[in-house]
């Protein structure tokens, strides 16, 4: 197998393998990099072109995994494109959206580049996407059809549709992780597996620096969220959930849902807002074409959610004495969790709770380093606070522990291992655990823009 990773600046960005497997060639995702604006977010395309791409995979549709699949299926135009059925339910809304924020931001920000693709460009590509079921095996060859691949994907847990991928070719196996998750969810179940054999492990790495304390597992931390949120209205407060819009809202809302239903949520307003309340309607739809979610549109009613103003002033507290449930999860600039943090931020009344992963370059990842009292500036608008209100975390990752992934990879007993999604010193980790445990397993951290052979 022939490997090489597209993403332009590694660790998690635009994910995009390319894969040479038995005279087939693969393109494994095609991201957009949150860091970055324009052409630069975009996986390098430049590196493959002249090569034939015989078929695209698609792991599941967040953005820095999906952002850039309509520059993909251009730059490829013979090239089909799987994903699971799900997936295939949520894909066309994901980039609509997409292609809506990048007209903003070239309007804000004046990026000439955006938006890399039209509306009209997604409707047409939606034609050449095919959702399958998870296990079905198929057959994919490439321009010579006595070389030929079985494809199957594996459920992979971390948000509807997510799947990993398993290829055989003659009597070789490998086996592509993508973004896992084994805990079950409220609304997902976990990652399934099989066991046994590989010769190649493809692994993400995203949670290779945090150790899980003892006491902070996912039931513990739910309990801790639902406490404070009592706690925080109690005091009059008003309590912000910073949310991604995909898989993140849609759990906390069954998370909320459930606590209400046995009494363990206090009552009070709660406020939601963004495309993940649209997505709801798709994981509605999942769950009665699929059966892969366990998530009701009649959550919203029974919780009697209520819909955020479309004008929410910066700076200012709205003082609802309720629980607000928005996008970005990060607390990303022009979102309404961003306009509203800078409103909440400094009274001691409110809460401002993270429930997943936050960029330290983020303003969610530079709010979880301030200290109280410190000064914080939401730099878009124009607004500077005292780090009054209190700033929380919940282990609420929707991705897998290190020491889970370290012990599938192990049991396969793989030739070889490639470390993926993960910043440079998780991934160190996960290489310091294989030398001491698999000595005998090549490891590799391929450098971007580099072609490995594996």
């Amino acid at each position: 197998m022939k490997l090489l990773d597209l993403n332009r600046q590694g660790g998690i960005g635009a994910n995009c393998l390319f894969v040479q497997i038995g005279g087939v060639n693969l393109l494994i995702d095609s991201g957009l990099n949150p860091k970055h604006v324009g052409r630069v977010a975009t996986p390098d395309f430049g590196k493959i072109r002249g090569e034939r791409v015989d078929l695209i995979v698609i792991t599941h549709c967040h953005l820095d995994h999906i952002g850039s699949v309509p520059v993909a299926m251009r730059e490829f135009p013979d090239a089909p494109v799987i994903m699971t059925a799900s997936s295939r339910i949520l894909i066309e809304r994901m980039l609509h959206n997409s292609t809506n924020v990048m007209k903003r931001q070239k309007e804000e920000n004046d990026i000439p580049e955006y938006p890399l693709f039209s509306h009209e460009e997604i409707d047409r590509c939606a034609r050449r996407m095919v959702g399958l079921n998870f296990g079905m095996v198929k057959r994919f060859h490439g321009v010579d059809p006595r070389h030929e691949i079985e494809i199957v994907l594996h459920p992979a847990g971390h948000v509807a549709g997510a799947c990993a991928l398993e290829v055989r070719h003659k009597h070789r196996g490998i086996f592509f992780t993508g973004d896992v998750l084994f805990d079950n969810l409220r609304t997902l179940p976990g990652a399934h597996f099989p066991t046994g054999h590989f010769d190649t492990i493809v692994t993400e790495t995203t949670r290779g620096l945090t150790e899980r304390e003892v006491g902070k597992e996912r039931v513990h931390e739910v309990d801790a969220l639902i406490k404070s949120i009592n706690d925080t209205i109690g005091r009059g407060g008003s309590f912000l959930l910073p949310v991604f819009a995909l898989g993140r809202m849609q759990e906390i809302l069954t998370i909320l849902h459930d606590a209400r239903r046995f009494g363990k949520l206090v009552d009070c307003p709660i406020i939601g807002s963004g495309l993940g309340i649209a997505l709801c309607d798709y994981f509605d739809e999942i769950r009665r074409k699929t059966q892969h979610v366990q998530f009701n549109r009649s959550t919203l009613k029974e919780l009697k959610l209520k819909a955020l103003p479309r004008k929410v002033t910066p700076g200012q507290d709205p003082q609802r004495n309720g629980l607000f449930v928005v996008s970005s999860g990060m607390l990303v600039e022009n979102t309404p969790s961003y306009a509203l943090a800078s409103g909440l931020l400094g009274h001691h009344r409110n809460t401002i709770g993270f429930v997943g992963y936050c960029d330290p370059d983020t303003p969610g990842g530079k709010l979880l380093e301030c200290k109280p009292g410190d000064d914080f500036i939401f730099e878009t608008v124009h607004v500077r606070s005292k780090v009054k209100a209190r700033i929380e975390r919940y282990e609420l990752s929707g991705h897998a522990e290190r020491e889970e992934l370290l012990e599938f990879a192990l049991q396969a007993t793989p030739r070889a291992v490639v470390l993926t999604h993960g910043d440079p010193a998780a991934r160190k980790w996960f290489e310091g655990q294989f030398a001491a445990r698999g000595p005998d397993i090549k490891v590799l951290d391929p450098v971007p823009g580099q072609t490995y052979q594996v």
